[in-house]
């Protein structure tokens, strides 16, 4: 009876190594097929661009392709969908925005909680915003601005490129730095708010670097200043929002990169470890200051600090979005 016993408890033994060991050289020899990085906007965006760069370097370093997939809609909000629904076995990641940060407090229902449902890889570039307005718009800097949006506020039409878009946020930020309110005008993406900007449509516009740099420097549009900290590379000489009298202004446009909640963490220290390779890359690094934008320090590519970084914009950006009574079904 006792050696029967023993035979028994041996076999067990060895049929749990044998279903092991297929579990642990998949986990070793991840990854074994193409992967795909899920982005919320269109094709030839600025998302889209820095999301394609990234996935042909990445695709090198991990010997697998990482293929970009395009998922359009809700702000953002059916991609992050989508991704927080998809296997968690590290063959599905989002690369997101801002919008993960605005969107709880934009849309009265979602799909997903960004806190919750995702597991945190890296942050990637951030890209700078401009404040812009026409050509012949007789404020020349952004002292002489102030003064001429609160002096005629009710003419004065602020574009952006639709709800929850960051050029919107940049904007509800604006007014509440200028205490004003002025007529905000959609648009259906930054290009038609840039091109009705030129056109003298409208007047003002908070738009990305990687749009607005080329027309600043030809000088077709009025630039009152840069949206980050510091002064930018890109830019050199336009000075921040902040040294033009607004109080710590700062919006820019972060990428982050998420994972299904559940995503064995082998997998994403895996594939984070690709996207810092790439980060340090000199080519990628070059591209994307071609676009002006530029690498996020090293604290920030981490899930730590991807997951401290979406808190925190959360917390900034829900009292303003609240304040200005928008939201989105």
């Amino acid at each position: 009876m006792k050696a029967r016993k023993m035979k028994f408890v041996s076999s067990l033994i060895a049929s749990l190594a044998i279903l092991a060991v297929p579990f642990g050289a998949s986990a070793q020899g991840y990854p074994t097929k193409s992967i795909t990085l899920v982005v919320p906007f269109a094709a030839g965006g600025p998302t889209d661009i820095v999301a394609r760069t990234l996935a042909a370097n990445m695709s090198r370093t991990l010997g697998q392709t990482v293929v970009v997939e395009n998922k359009v809609g809700a702000g953002g909000t059916l991609a992050g969908g989508y991704v927080a629904k998809a296997a968690p076995d590290g063959y599905t990641f989002l690369i997101h925005h801002n919008g993960m940060s605005t969107a709880p407090a934009l849309y009265r229902k979602m799909a997903f909680n960004p806190m919750t449902d995702f597991e945190y890889v890296s942050q990637a570039v951030d890209v700078p915003m401009t404040l812009i307005g026409r050509k012949d718009l007789p404020a020349k800097n952004m002292q002489e601005l102030s003064a001429y949006v609160k002096a005629n506020a009710k003419k004065i039409n602020l574009a952006n490129a639709g709800l929850g878009a960051v050029s919107h946020l940049c904007g509800m930020l604006l007014q509440q730095a200028l205490g004003v309110d002025l007529t905000t005008v959609p648009f259906s993406g930054t290009a038609p708010a840039l091109n009705a900007l030129l056109g003298g449509q409208v007047d003002i516009l908070c738009d990305q670097t990687t749009q607005t740099t080329q027309h600043i420097k030809a000088g077709t549009v009025n630039l009152y200043g840069v949206t980050t900290k510091q002064r930018i590379r890109a830019l050199p000489d336009a000075p921040t929002l902040t040294e033009g009298g607004l109080k710590d202004f700062e919006v820019i446009v972060w990428h982050g990169i998420y994972a299904p909640k559940g995503t064995p963490a082998a997998n994403i220290e895996k594939f984070g470890s690709a996207v810092r390779t790439a980060l340090k890359d000199p080519a990628f690094v070059a591209r994307m200051a071609d676009l002006g934008a530029e690498i996020v320090p090293d604290s920030k590519q981490t899930p730590e600090g991807l997951r401290t970084w979406l808190q925190s914009e959360i917390n900034k950006w829900g009292p303003v979005i609240k304040s200005a009574g928008v939201y989105a079904d």
